[in-house]
């Protein structure tokens, strides 16, 4: 062997741990949480948002869940067709999708060449894949485009930057309609149901389940707010002259609460929002994510929701899928089925979907997931909704999701072999990097 290459080699790995040791030093928040507000559901958690925040709830919003990833393409195309003023998209994986037949960026090149601005932030790691072509043409029309903390060797020197991604996905057109959600600007949503694909571990080719939220009404002006608030902090070219904060104006009845999330601001937003919400729930807890590995303050709530008589059901992924976080994960099975929580693994799918609805009366979707890294690291977006309306969209979606999912009992986790023991043991040690 080579002595420089070996000399090498062992310096590479002595700053991967370097790094590790850093990133391990980043704490998760303790959260304090509040008492239990009189009054029915709605309420009582209207109540413990306005203790959180200054900032009064949106009203007057229209949501429509979206429970697919090609749904959602379907309805983001459309209100990008009808765009007269601008289009900002702010996305984690973003590629030239395809929907009903056309492509994303021929899209976006016709909506320029007509005068509407269109403005790109798109993470540096995410879409590392990203075509550069697709995206050199989109600037050639005009558009503008920021990558956040870019793979170079300079902003992976710097730990922060390396370790903090943009993981929001955000579209906002003509600062009216919004969306949000789990879902991506990615190919893998093209794909039609394969449960076959999905069981033999072909993530590029499998059904992947997602969700999203498309928002009209004054909520959209918030996630408006987040978008520039990103651009601004990542020096991002100058923009075109446009509307971008027109007077919204009502277009429902649903009050909405756009929660940005981030790191090393202590910023973890959406995190105290859903403790408190599991903290104050009587009734139920329905929760779906796509990476389950749990802080241990959201196991010690969810544990204390299922002892006091609270109905909580979690639909999570299935083995195949990622299987050093479900590891990690599956090692809290134990004490929260033994609290009389319900859990269900996706089965013939990707589970990819980021949301949860509590008592019939608070609904979040967005883009965190329930671990860590959401909480502590990346750059979040989510959307609570207060009311019946969506939180009955919701609950039906997580019933669907039961529906072809396989439940885990206890006594069937009591008997799980000895190498998933050895895997949730040795996936323990990168727990506080997931």
């Amino acid at each position: 062997m080579n002595p420089a290459k070996g000399n090498a080699g062992v310096r590479l790995v002595v700053l991967a741990l370097f790094i590790l040791a850093l990133v391990g030093c980043a704490r998760t928040p303790k959260i304090d949480l509040g008492g239990d507000p009189p009054g029915d559901a709605l309420t009582q958690n209207l109540a413990a948002d306005a203790a959180l925040y200054t900032m009064p709830v949106a009203q007057g919003n229209r949501v429509t869940l979206l429970p697919d990833g090609m749904r959602t393409f379907e309805a983001m195309f459309a209100a990008m067709e009808g765009a007269r003023d601008h289009i900002n998209l702010e996305y984690y994986i973003f590629e030239d999708v395809d929907a009903g037949g056309r492509s994303l960026g021929r899209l976006l090149r016709e909506k320029l060449r007509s005068g509407v601005a269109v403005n790109i932030i798109l993470d540096g790691y995410g879409s590392y894949r990203t075509s550069r072509a697709f995206l050199d043409r989109l600037r050639r029309a005009g558009a503008r485009i920021l990558v956040f903390h870019p793979l170079t060797p300079e902003t992976m020197l710097e730990m922060t930057k390396a370790n903090d991604r943009d993981h929001r996905k955000i579209l906002v057109v003509d600062g009216k309609v919004g969306f949000v959600g789990g879902v991506n600007l990615a190919r893998v949503y093209e794909n039609h149901s394969d449960p076959r694909a999905a069981a033999r571990g072909d993530f590029r080719h499998a059904y992947w389940s997602d969700i999203a939220a498309r928002i009209e009404g004054p909520a959209a002006t918030e996630l408006q707010r987040l978008f520039f608030a990103t651009w601004s902090s990542q020096h991002g070219p100058i923009v075109e002259r446009r509307t971008y904060f027109p007077n919204a104006p009502e277009a429902g009845s649903e009050r909405v609460r756009v929660i940005g999330s981030g790191p090393g601001r202590d910023e973890a937003l959406y995190y105290g929002s859903f403790l408190e919400a599991v903290h104050i729930a009587r009734q139920s807890v329905d929760l779906s994510t796509g990476f389950f590995v749990p802080t241990r303050q959201e196991i010690e709530e969810l544990v204390r929701a299922a002892q006091r008589g609270v109905a909580v059901r979690l639909v999570l992924p299935s083995p195949v899928y990622d299987r050093e976080v479900r590891a990690a994960g599956r090692a809290d099975y134990g004490q929260l089925l033994e609290a009389g929580v319900k859990i269900w693994e996706v089965e013939g799918a990707v589970l990819h979907a980021k949301f949860a609805t509590i008592d019939g009366a608070w609904t979040a979707v967005g883009s965190s997931n329930m671990d860590r890294r959401s909480v502590v690291y990346n750059d979040e977006v989510d959307a609570i909704v207060f009311g019946g309306k969506t939180a009955a969209a919701a609950r039906a979606i997580i019933e669907q999701n039961i529906a072809r999912s396989r439940e885990i009992t206890l006594g069937a986790w009591r008997h799980r072999s000895f190498q998933e023991r050895a895997n949730e043991f040795f996936a323990s040690f990168w727990r506080f990097l997931m």
